[in-house]
This record gives structure tokens, sequence and C-alpha cells, in this order.
């Protein structure tokens, strides 16, 4: 079996034959059918190719960032152990195999993986290439149950004293007092602030479905870190060169932040470097704040409908998951309660 490979466009297409001659030809007449615009679509191409067309072609009603995401995670789900073979020769083995290279890590990611993988070879069988789909039935591996906490009261107050005076606090902030999702943050812009009546709202543009746009009341600590005039089409929250933040440096502003958040706490310094043991938790991420945005929501008595539509949730069922968590911090009133409640003995149970 002979191989040639070429590039058209930025992508790389693969052709055998079973003579030298063979695979020539055939890699002459996929050139001209390229450069006529014509789609190469049979059961024999890669799945890597396969892969690529499909979500050109059914995937565009998807936002850039998330397309953007979608396509990394299918990359390193699907296309690394997967894209190499023939469309028409993938089995149900190799689909299991691929997806078990997902154990361990949280099952919202493997079943992303899962879908992802059905969504490919469903499209696949629709249109005729292969006669089933191989990972229709391949079982989902254990994964974890990945949850974001809400910082306590302490951790609470650190932050809200590291974030005035740090050069990311704003955006944090915005996190915490707003509810925004870390990119949503990242984007607000000074046409985002409405004043109606004397009270400050945010519109938070939100894009992740319909409900994640909304408008939000603006508490006092991120109104005190906000400009007094700032320019309508601007991001509020930028890099140091006035760029707009990414992800990956959201990522470095938070460790700055929990640095400070350390040494606030009484975490000692050697040459300008924390030593351990750091007082602060290392659980904590940026989502973190949010999550604690909708428990102080939950505190101060807010409707749950309320909170679902100030969240941006377009499902109750992910705002009632935070609604009904509760950490040690949220008994310490109901230990008061429970050790103080009339047993009808004199002497508590512990002390017999």
């Amino acid at each position: 079996m002979y191989r040639k490979t070429f590039t058209f466009n930025g992508r790389r297409y693969y052709v055998r034959g079973r003579t030298e001659q063979e695979a020539i030809e055939k890699t002459v007449r996929l050139k001209e059918k390229l450069e006529r615009d014509e789609v190469v679509i049979e059961s024999s191409m890669r799945v890597r190719d396969w892969i690529d067309i499909c979500i050109d072609t059914y995937k565009t009603n998807l936002q850039p960032a998330t397309l953007k995401k979608y396509k990394s995670r299918m990359r390193t789900c699907v296309t690394e152990p997967l894209g190499n073979y023939a469309l028409k020769s993938v089995k149900p083995i190799q689909c299991q195999l691929a997806l078990n290279r997902q154990a361990g890590k949280s099952k919202w990611y493997i079943n992303q993986t899962y879908q992802m993988m059905n969504f490919i070879f469903e499209k696949a069988v629709e249109n005729k290439l292969i006669s089933s789909n191989p990972a229709k039935n391949i079982v989902r591996p254990a994964g974890t149950k990945s949850t974001h906490r809400a910082l306590t009261k302490t951790e609470q107050a650190v932050f809200l004293t590291a974030a005035k005076d740090h050069i990311h606090g704003l955006l944090f902030l915005l996190m915490y007092g707003c509810g925004c999702r870390p990119s949503e943050a990242a984007a607000v812009e000074g046409r985002d602030l409405t004043l109606k009546e004397g009270r400050l709202y945010l519109h938070i543009r939100g894009t992740k479905s319909k409900a994640a746009d909304r408008y939000v009341p603006v508490p006092p600590e991120v109104r005190a870190l906000l400009p007094d005039h700032p320019d309508p089409f601007t991001p509020l929250c930028t890099t140091s060169n006035g760029n707009k933040i990414c992800e990956r440096q959201i990522r470095r502003a938070w460790h700055s932040m929990e640095r400070e958040m350390n040494i606030l706490m009484g975490c000692r310094l050697y040459r300008n470097q924390l030593v351990p043991p750091y007082p602060l938790a290392d659980d904590l991420t940026p989502y973190c704040l949010r999550h604690t945005y909708c428990t102080n929501l939950r505190d101060m008595g807010i409707d749950i409908r309320t909170a679902q539509y100030l969240m941006g949730h377009s499902d109750i069922k992910m705002t009632a998951n935070i609604y009904t968590h509760t950490c040690i911090d949220d008994l310490s009133d109901d230990w008061d309660k429970i050790n103080r409640r009339d047993t009808g003995c004199d002497t508590p149970a512990a002390s017999r």
C-alpha cells in the first residue's frame, strides 16, 4: 500500500493506493475536486477530515469563543485517539478505548466526550457513509463530580480586602458581586452600566444561552472600583497594555490574587516567595466567586427564581444545586438551634 500526502488551503490530505501510480492518480483527482470547490466525502476518508466537515457544517450556531473551545476539546478527546482511522473502519472497541482515556476526569467532561463522539458518527450514518454508529453503546467510565464551592465567610473577608488594591480586583469583584462568569466579566464595557432612579445596574451580555443575557444590581464593593467616566466601548478590565483579558491571563491574575490572600492570612515570605504551609485552601478557582454570589443570594433570602435570572441559568436545577448545597459554615446557626432544643432532659446526652 502506497500513501501520498499534500496540503490544500491549510488542511492535510492523505491518499492511498495499491500501487504508487494509483496513489498518484488519486492525488491528482482529489486536488482537481478541491480546486473546483467540490466537497470530497467518502467512507474511506479519515475520521479527522470528517470531524472538520461536521463541525464546519453542523455547528454554525455556536459563538466564536464557544466554537473554539468545542474544537479544542474535540481535538484532544476524539481526533487524537481516532483521527487517523478510516471512517468506515472504526470499531466500537476503539471508541470505548478512546473514551476510557478520560477516566478519572469529571463526569461532565466524560459526558461531553461521549456526546461529541456520538455526534460525528451519527452524522456519518445520516449521510450514509457508515451503516451504524460505533460509539452508540459504549460505556462511560467512572468520573468525579466536580463542584465549585462558595468561599467561607473568612475567605470572603480576605478576598474583599485583597481585591481593593489588586490590579485585577474589579475583574474578580464582577464575578463575586454581580455573578459574572469569567468570560462575561472580561467582556464588560462602559456601555453596560445603567443608572436608573439612582440605582446602578450591570447589563451582562452573556452568550452561553438566552438566559445568560441579563441585568444585575451593582453592589457597593464593585461600584467603588468602577472608573468615574468609563469609555462606552472599552472593556473595564484589561491587561497592563490595555488589551482585553483572555482566559489564560485570567488564570494568571487569579494566581496573583491567591498570593495576596495567602499573605493577608499570615503566610510567611522568604525572598519574596511564599513559604508553606499556605493558609488559603488550594481548591479555589475564579468560578468559586460566582458560586459565592449565588450562595449569598440564598443567604439574603432572594427567591430562587430571581436568583436563576441573576445567575443567567437556563435551567433552575443548576440554581437549586447551589441553593441546596450545605457546608459546615452554613451550620453554625443550626448548631445553636439544635443544641438549645428542649429535649426534656436536664443533662445533654453527650455529658452522660
